[in-house]
């Protein structure tokens, strides 16, 4: 016998003895009386019959009030612990506290019916999209075995699922996966397929136990598209600033050599030869710069991150900007980790450009900041002509300013990017001039 059912045994005896208890005064007094009266033996023993009989019946009919209900409670919410929501009790009435236990269970069940429901649906749907998806999906376990794998997994190791998993990541050639970096990208050739792809790895658990997952995904046609793209950008912008300058440059050199094949020279021979090569050299040089800040765009170097008080690199910055006033509009003590050079040549930049906006009128620009959340901004105001054409702002090596170089934008933005940011112009609405706001991650 189980120390359950002793337990539910023992309290059916409690239950049996404390009924027999509760009528024993009333029984014990009318047998004294019945027996110590002036009755016949006949009346004493059928009255005695009818009062023990009675007693004892109204005493068994307590305890199956009292345990039956208990019982059907124990039936229903062991079928709701095998999975079974189907079953329902009947509430005895809705005003007792029994009926209340009938219904809360019975509310119970429905709850885990539709919760049961629920997360059968979205178990469904999660197979399905994780079949379905173009990403190759592993979940290794914690001796880095494959517990799970998609059908862009299988297509992408070539193999079926049977074959694949229990297999350790350094047999399927995916140790490397589990390794460095949780986000990064690289080229690689698999059974079923080579390019360049990127990977995603984070921690799951499932029934308790850790999982590494897994994402791979195909670049090859999204970074080709991108790398036709800027190759053709790059193709336009060179080839329109070298047409630029060798065409004068081819120009002065065939007229320099027609002078020189005369066969009389001009008396003014050497001042045009002297112009010629003038000529020459300066868009020699220039294109010597155009190249060189082509080389600087190109080979910005990743951010030294480090805590960066705001203030004191808001206060380097505008100690730079001699020609106008700078007003700084201080706000909330803010630290961030971030280059404190490359943040500096951002906000450098964008001073400068607000006094440019400002220096024909001498207005005044203004820096300040601000918290947005999970994000700083750091703003640049001026109060100048604004921006007549801001689609082709961040547009290298495009400018509107006489001698400019057309990059300033375009490294702050990429700065601004390699810290996880971002960096937007726009003409003000509360008045004339322009703002930059430059958003980094508090």
């Amino acid at each position: 016998m189980t120390r359950t059912h002793q337990a539910r045994l023992s309290y059916e005896g409690r239950v049996l003895l404390l009924a027999l208890l509760a009528g024993l005064p009333g029984a014990a007094t009318a047998l004294i009386i019945l027996w110590t009266g002036d009755y016949t033996p006949r009346t004493q023993w059928t009255l005695t019959v009818i009062i023990v009989g009675g007693w004892w019946g109204f005493t068994m009919a307590l305890r199956e009030r009292v345990v039956f209900p208990l019982q059907t409670l124990s039936n229903l919410l062991a079928a709701l612990r095998e999975g079974d929501f189907s079953v329902r009790g009947r509430a005895p009435r809705p005003d007792d506290a029994l009926g209340d236990v009938m219904r809360e269970v019975n509310t119970l069940g429905g709850t885990l019916r539709e919760q049961r429901l629920g997360a059968l649906e979205a178990t469904t749907l999660l197979r399905t999209v994780m079949r379905e998806i173009d990403v190759a999906i592993f979940a290794f376990d914690e001796h880095r075995r494959l517990r799970l794998i998609n059908r862009s997994g299988e297509r992408l190791l070539a193999a079926p699922s049977e074959r694949l998993l229990g297999q350790t990541a350094h047999e399927l050639r995916l140790a490397g996966c589990l390794e460095g970096e949780s986000q990064t990208t690289f080229q690689a050739a698999f059974p079923g397929a080579a390019g360049r792809w990127g990977m995603r790895r984070t921690r799951i658990r499932e029934h308790g136990l850790p999982l590494e997952l897994v994402v791979i995904s195909d670049l090859t046609q999204a970074l080709s598209e991108q790398e036709l793209q800027a190759w053709q950008r790059l193709v336009r912008v060179l080839g329109h600033e070298l047409n630029n300058s060798l065409a004068p440059i081819k120009s002065i050199a065939g007229t320099l050599e027609s002078i020189l094949g005369r066969e009389t020279l001009p008396d003014d021979w050497r001042q045009d030869m002297r112009r010629g090569l003038h000529v020459i050299t300066s868009r020699s040089e220039s294109l010597s710069r155009f190249i060189g800040a082509y080389a600087r765009l190109a080979k910005l170097p990743r951010p030294q991150l480090q805590p960066l008080d705001v203030a004191s690199c808001v206060g380097r910055a505008v100690s730079f900007e001699t020609r106008v006033t700078v007003r700084v509009e201080a706000g909330p003590p803010i630290t961030v980790r971030g280059d404190p050079d490359q943040l500096e040549q951002v906000l450098i930049n964008l001073l400068r450009n607000a006094a440019d906006a400002s220096l024909p009128g001498g207005t005044p620009a203004r820096i300040g900041w601000r918290r947005d959340g999970a994000m700083i901004e750091v703003w640049v105001k001026d109060e100048g002509p604004g921006l007549a054409a801001t689609a082709n702002l961040f547009v290298p090596f495009f400018t509107t300013k006489p001698g400019g170089s057309g990059i300033g934008l375009v490294l702050s933005r990429q700065i601004a990017e390699g810290h996880g940011g971002a960096l937007t112009l726009e003409n003000r609405s509360d008045g004339p001039g322009c703002v930059a706001r430059l958003r980094l991650p508090a």
